[in-house]
């Protein structure tokens, strides 16, 4: 049952813009720069963002599947409580409250602040406002180490933190404000990222870009094709994240047993077309060695900076913006429906249950908020989505996986949509998504193992709460 007061504003289009905007931020600018220096040549970017396009179409399929079968709010916390218990859909939803959203929207928001910064200088993340504290680096094991963390408040972190509240407090407002304003830049910013492909692609760079492999100064030996191309996943799927937004407002859009299952689709595929073009567009401006040294890897202000001259560089700045405010708006409007479902099922704080009198779950967006601006003040965002990705990959997997379980053991559950080429399409999901799994461990423990710490704190909380869950 959905919560009472849910209102159905979300129609297909409000619903594949908030993928659309939830999806695109600021990682198809920035991430492709990490991506040449591990693969080196321009032919494996392309390649890296092809095999994320495919895993990502692939889940978005799957997940049609289950959001025709349980078109509830909260979405993946919802499919993964239907099909393993209570245990694994709190795990989730601890998982994404204490780090995957709330820290998404800290990272993108800090991240907005510093790209203001391109327009005020006064606004920087190198000046303190008030005391702050310097943590070093540890070396927990031989390959795991964290830290060095920055506490305080700065002004670009002060910006993020305005910006949070400033689209916290329009939310409360109703679905119908928020999806109207999510539309409005959505459109923009899709606007702005195929202008950048359109230039790239057609206009001649003052300078040919060299486009021989990137040779790295240091002489370090690269990464086997196949490894290599699993590790940087975690930079391209993190840019290509967010794609189950609209699944956590479903008690909110109209028709969802159709409509969610389309916008999944069409917004997966836009978006994903949209970055392989992106980085064919850099490759042909910069090339794979202007790509990898990119000054703070800001790969999409260098390839217009190369175009344009030096307003080349403001011009994809204010372009940023629009889409990290965009994408900030898309995850403010979805995450607090997961914290709503999750206390109607007696597995988060009683209050977040409740809906205001325009629909939505104000206390859950508070609480939200509130969580999120503490993260700011760590300045360590990079590193918490570093630590999350693995276990974000997981609960993908286990959900992706749900689909053959659910076949099995509640076959007579009505099915509106189903995976199309089941069961070719999850399995190559499952599969693909667990070998990233397998070359994380081995090659980026020191972001894996605290992945999986993170849910592993969430058990002996479940224990606790467990009494006032409904069975």
């Amino acid at each position: 049952m959905n919560a009472p007061g849910y209102r159905r504003h979300v129609g297909l289009f409000s619903a594949t813009m908030l993928i659309a905007g939830s999806m695109i931020g600021s990682g198809v600018f920035i991430v492709a720069a990490d991506m040449v220096r591990t693969g080196r040549s321009g032919g494996f970017l392309l390649a890296a963002w092809g095999l994320t396009a495919v895993l990502t179409l692939f889940a978005a399929l799957s997940y049609g599947e289950l959001a025709g079968m349980f078109p509830r709010a909260g979405g993946q916390y919802t499919y993964l409580r239907e099909t393993y218990g209570a245990a694994t859909g709190f795990l989730y939803g601890w998982t994404f409250f204490v780090v995957i959203e709330c820290g998404t929207i800290a990272a993108v928001a800090v991240g907005f602040g510093k790209y203001l910064g391109t327009f005020f200088p006064t606004i920087t993340d190198t000046a303190w406002l008030g005391p702050h504290l310097d943590v070093p680096l540890m070396q927990v094991t031989q390959t795991i180490v964290v830290g060095p963390y920055h506490l305080g408040l700065t002004p670009s972190r002060l910006s993020a933190i305005a910006v949070v509240l400033l689209l916290t407090a329009v939310n409360l407002y109703g679905v119908r404000l928020g999806a109207r304003i999510q539309n409005l830049f959505t459109v923009t910013k899709i606007g702005g990222l195929v202008a950048l492909i359109l230039l790239g692609l057609l206009l001649k760079p003052p300078v040919a870009a060299i486009q021989s492999p990137f040779i790295p100064l240091d002489g370090s030996a690269a990464l086997p094709f196949l490894t290599a191309l699993l590790v940087v996943q975690t930079g391209s799927m993190f840019s290509a994240d967010a794609w189950n937004a609209i699944t956590f407002i479903a008690g909110e859009v109209k028709e969802p047993r159709r409509t969610i299952p389309v916008s999944l689709l069409i917004g997966t595929t836009l978006v994903c077309g949209l970055y392989v073009l992106a980085n064919a567009a850099y490759l042909k401006v910069l090339g794979p060695t202007g790509i990898a040294n990119a000054p703070q890897d800001r790969v999409g202000s260098a390839a217009l900076q190369a175009l344009l001259g030096s307003g080349g560089g403001l011009i994809m700045a204010g372009s940023i913006l629009i889409s990290m405010f965009g994408c900030l708006n898309g995850l403010v409007l979805s995450g607090a429906r997961v914290y709503q479902r999750m206390a109607e099922d007696g597995l988060f704080y009683p209050r977040a249950a409740a809906l205001n009198i325009h629909g939505v779950p104000a206390f859950g967006l508070w609480i939200q908020a509130f969580w999120t601006c503490l993260l700011t003040l760590t300045g360590t965002y990079g590193q918490l989505l570093d630590f999350v990705m693995l276990p974000t990959i997981l609960f993908y997997v286990f959900t992706v996986g749900g689909v053959f379980l659910l076949r099995w053991a509640r076959p007579d559950l009505e099915r509106p949509v189903r995976v199309w080429g089941y069961p070719l399409v999850p399995a190559l999901y499952v599969l693909g998504a667990s070998a990233i799994v397998g070359a994380l461990f081995i090659y980026r423990p020191s972001y894996s193992w605290p992945g999986l710490a993170l849910v592993a704190v969430g058990w002996p909380v479940y224990l606790v709460v467990k009494p006032s869950v409904a069975v």
